[in-house]
């Protein structure tokens, strides 16, 4: 369904990404799990053009797109079979959270607005915010900011959600509702590829985990495999710091 090769993108001297290859399934949950600074961010900020890679290809339900020199239209095109879950929410603060999940599917999809309003609500339903319709972000608490977010993407019906550590803005007690609406799109077959720090939930949810470092993919392989039987010296060192040593034996 997706995969890049040979993806690498470097800041000035500081090179980030040195090659790497992932590829995913439909209905897959990736979840690429590593230090910060490893390039997990800028990985997936590169496949969606966020970023503009030094080298690597995109291919994509069957169409090969160089990461370096894709042009305009075929950006777009892409962009519109997929969503972006930002960190910091980035949603329009002078919009409600019903305008806020329309704004893409009318400005960029040209979905009439009644239609737009009724598929905004929908999404907004899904993710547990039907009585915040009106409400603008500045009357919401961040784990709910998190959520129109995630509203946003599901509204659009994308092919694959990418997911930048979607809590980690959030204060710990409100981390729990936004990996909650996750879990069920996971449930329902939503291929999804998530940058996250949180481990249990990567546990929970993955089909398929990733372990960066240093720019270059460690380790790969199932939940199971990758938290209880790592291969990876390196691997078994960041798990020994993340994890409660109670839960996880060496």
């Amino acid at each position: 369904m997706l995969e890049v090769k040979g993806v690498r993108k470097a800041f000035g001297q500081n090179e980030i990404l040195r090659g790497v290859d992932i590829k995913v399934d439909k209905s897959d949950v990736v979840v690429i799990i590593g230090p910060s600074g490893s390039g997990k961010t800028t990985l997936l900020r590169c496949i969606i053009f966020l970023e503009k890679a030094d080298a690597g290809e995109l291919i994509f339900e069957d169409r090969v797109y160089p990461l370096n020199k894709t042009g305009h239209k075929d950006i777009l095109w892409v962009r519109r079979k997929t969503a972006f879950v930002f960190q910091n929410y980035n949603l329009f603060n002078n919009k409600t959270a019903l305008e806020n999940v329309m704004e893409g599917l009318v400005t960029a999809r040209k979905i009439p607005k009644a239609k737009a309003e009724e598929t905004a609500k929908k999404a907004l339903i899904k993710v547990g915010l039907a009585g915040k319709y009106h409400s603008y972000p500045g009357q919401l608490s961040g784990g709910q900011q998190q959520r129109v977010g995630i509203a946003r993407a599901i509204a659009v019906e994308p092919e694959v959600i990418f997911f930048d550590e979607p809590t980690s803005a959030l204060d710990p007690e409100l981390v729990g509702e936004v990996l909650q609406v996750m879990k069920e799109l996971a449930r329902e077959g939503t291929t999804m590829i998530i940058v996250t720090h949180e481990m249990k939930f990567a546990e929970e949810v993955a089909t398929k985990v990733i372990f960066m470092d240093g720019g270059v993919i460690v380790e790969e392989g199932d939940p199971q495999t990758i938290f209880s039987r790592p291969k990876e010296g390196r691997t078994k060192q960041f798990l020994q710091r993340v994890l409660n040593p109670i839960e996880y034996n060496i």
